[in-house]
């Protein structure tokens, strides 16, 4: 090899860390958007100012709903893949991809940044259900098959593949009534037209306290602090159910590892400040703030998961 060509062959590995690490320290070089696809927008709402002041940018939140937070998606997908448009990622997601025919892959057209946050679900039934345990619940759906119906905000939705889940792992015929709404769902579930639901726990602690629904579980990997009496679906001896709702932010793919670092230690830096912590924890959320390495696994494990489940809920790809 010529000696001006090994040199260039050395040399030139690290012209480019020189140039990608020059990039990070200039990053952000314009506002940055936040394309919420369809979920609550109160997560980048509290984080936008802190980063704002952090970066000198501001941080714009854009609501971007319809087909199912997909459009949303897509947006991010197609975006430059320079750090400055993010998703705000959630397990709806992840269930999409089961529903919808969509022009992107998860894992293939996005980098992760961080998961932010989650909550969880509260296993809910009518007070007049007589079933004070999930255990006791289980053995009542096996004693009459078919009889107990659980709603959810549509097909597809969370608490729709979440009843799935439940009943695969616990071996009932649970017969699912999706609602327009999750709002309807509740409803019904308040007035007894369906037995039970998987209610996020924001909606279900209200209705909790004022005994309009009974609470058997959480289904977060630990017990909940606003309704600590509540086991866990694993405590209560459905092995290995966990389902949360979370949000995470996630860049188009291709961007450079040393902008998502960036944002990466930007946004955990904002998520442990006391203030946000506090006001995270009053909207019922447990911080997160995982590298995107951990964010990355946990978003192929939440694929596959509800692909299992959104397979055995026999619903079909619109």
């Amino acid at each position: 090899m010529p000696e001006s060509s090994l040199r260039f062959f050395l040399v030139a590995p690290l012209l480019a860390l020189a140039c990608t690490a020059a990039l990070a320290q200039q990053y952000p070089t314009k506002p940055i958007r936040v394309v919420v696809a369809g979920s609550p927008d109160a997560v980048p709402r509290i984080l936008g100012p802190k980063l704002t002041e952090s970066w000198g940018q501001q941080v714009v939140v854009d609501q971007r709903g319809g087909a199912g937070g997909t459009i949303g998606a897509e947006i991010v997908a197609r975006a430059p893949a320079d750090g400055h448009t993010l998703l705000l990622g959630t397990a709806q997601h992840m269930m999409n991809v089961n529903f919808y025919k969509v022009p992107y892959d998860m894992v293939r057209d996005f980098a992760p940044v961080t998961q932010l946050a989650y909550t969880t679900f509260v296993l809910s039934v009518h007070p007049s259900l007589p079933a004070r345990s999930v255990k006791e619940l289980i053995a009542l759906a096996k004693q009459k098959p078919g009889a107990l119906n659980f709603s959810s905000g549509g097909s597809g939705s969370p608490a729709h593949l979440i009843g799935e889940m439940f009943r695969v792992e616990t071996g009932t015929h649970l017969v699912h009534v999706p609602y327009k709404d999750v709002a309807a769902g509740v409803t019904d579930l308040i007035t007894g037209q369906v037995q039970m639901m998987f209610l996020v726990s924001t909606a279900a602690v209200p209705q909790l306290q004022a005994g309009r629904i009974r609470g058997l579980g959480v289904t977060s990997p630990k017990r909940w602090p606003v309704v600590p009496e509540l086991p866990t679906l694993n405590e209560a001896g459905v092995r290995g159910f966990e389902a949360t709702a979370w949000y995470g932010f996630l860049a188009p793919a291709g961007t450079p590892a040393a902008v998502i670092g960036r944002l990466h230690k930007e946004v955990v830096k904002a998520l442990k400040l006391p203030d946000v912590a506090q006001r995270l924890s009053n909207l019922g959320l447990e911080i997160v703030g995982s590298s995107p390495q951990e964010f990355g696994e946990f978003i192929k494990i939440e694929l596959a998961k509800w692909a299992k489940y959104a397979r055995a809920s026999g619903a079909r790809l619109e």
